[in-house]
């Protein structure tokens, strides 16, 4: 559960390497494009047409009409043991029907994908989706994470390398500094005679103090993730940031 795994980002393709070599290719124009999951054993299963099979049944239809109005919402459903409790997330700069398109998709997928977990978390460019039998509410999600990186490198990776840390570290600041309910900042920064943009957004659960440990952790993974690359994120359960050297963030 705690090992980080990667993605390549082609300029044109996604290809989404596994442990287990199950391979996902996706185009990177696609506009709610499928990105990763993960399904928790952890907590055990449940059977069809169980209590808690039910509540999560309610659980659901709850988050896809509560967060398209604001981009995040957490929910629950039932009482103890069959309890279920769930929150999703839309990029922050996506619009009030991206986020309602996404969620059409990334719910359905999810029971799919994990169809008797009691825990489950899925992805998708403009959305996510994580449900638990455990109360995880403003608890920092340092178990689900992945990478995803472009390809291309850079010519100066140290310089680049400082630059985009410092950009996103002006950016975690941004978001959890002041009034940003939102817990997502964009911005850019000019590198030589390009420019480096980025994006970093928190699940609005956490506490803007919380929000900034989880940034600062994953912008920490730099390295690991991303070295010398054109562009690359970390994604979480509970945090995000994205880079490139051109323009990414949807604009109204």
């Amino acid at each position: 559960m705690s090992s980080s795994k990667r993605i390549v980002w082609f300029p044109i393709l996604l290809v989404a390497i596994q442990i287990l070599s199950i391979h996902t290719v996706l185009s990177q124009s696609q506009n709610n494009a499928f990105l990763f999951h993960k399904c928790s054993d952890i907590e055990g299963s449940f059977t069809s047409k169980s209590p808690y099979e039910s509540n999560l049944n309610n659980l659901f239809p709850q988050l896809s009409y509560k967060v398209p109005s604001t981009g995040f919402a957490t929910s629950s459903a039932g009482i103890t043991p069959d309890n279920v409790n769930g929150l999703a997330l839309c990029r922050g700069d996506a619009s009030s029907s991206d986020c309602s398109s996404c969620l059409a998709t990334a719910i359905p997928e999810i029971r799919q994908r994990c169809p008797s977990n009691k825990a489950g978390i899925i992805w998708y460019d403009n959305c996510l989706v994580k449900y638990s039998s455990t109360n995880f509410f403003g608890k920092i999600d340092f178990e689900n994470k992945f990478y995803l990186y472009n390809v291309n490198n850079v010519s100066d990776p140290s310089t680049f390398n400082t630059q985009t840390k410092a950009l996103l570290t002006k950016l975690t600041k941004k978001a959890t500094t002041g009034d940003n309910e939102k817990l997502f900042a964009t911005g850019e920064k000019n590198i030589g005679k390009k420019k480096l943009y980025g994006l970093v957004q928190c699940t609005r659960d956490l506490k803007s103090v919380d929000c900034k440990a989880c940034l600062n952790g994953i912008i920490g993974e730099l390295p690991n993730c991303c070295d010398g690359k054109e562009g690359g994120r970390v994604v979480g359960g509970s945090c995000n940031f994205g880079y490139e050297i051109y323009p990414f963030v949807k604009t109204a």
